[in-house]
């Protein structure tokens, strides 16, 4: 499982003209799944976010996590995050999960972080074209990756 983690000042995914998840400041998410993917690469996927210090206390120091900040998560599937670009100029999908594998999984990453956090996350929507807009804050921006769990 694979993550783009970004600091946003706001974020909004929008499906067929409508918002179907926004935040204001807090955690854009976009996450990939593989089809080989466990409850355990969820666990420590979801752990890790929730607990990154990734926004500014007091003294301007990023020593709070998103939910010691106030701040909201927008989760969004993104599985050209699992592109194989070593040949050629096409990328291949070969490393992303099935709908019918990457749903359920996907589910169950949104709920894990809905427990890490204690409330709801706002989501896109599974397999759709999807805009999602953003103001990424800092920058600050992740790649997580729970196979090389760094």
């Amino acid at each position: 499982m694979r993550a783009v983690v970004q600091r946003v000042s706001k974020a909004s995914v929008t499906v067929e003209g409508r918002v179907t998840g926004a935040i204001e400041r807090g955690l854009l998410v976009l996450v990939g799944v593989a089809p080989d993917d466990t409850p355990d690469d969820i666990a420590w996927l979801a752990g890790k976010i929730a607990q990154q210090k990734l926004f500014p206390d007091e003294s301007g120091r990023m020593n709070l996590s998103v939910s010691e900040a106030g701040g909201g998560v927008l989760v969004v599937s993104q599985f050209t995050l699992l592109a194989s670009t070593r040949k050629g100029t096409k990328p291949s999908w070969h490393r992303a999960a099935p709908p019918e594998v990457a749903v359920p999984l996907y589910e169950c990453f949104v709920g894990k972080m809905e427990e890490l956090l204690g409330g709801p996350v706002a989501t896109g929507k599974f397999g759709a074209m999807m805009e999602v807009a953003l103001v990424n804050e800092g920058p600050v921006t992740l790649v997580l990756d729970s196979r090389l769990r760094e």
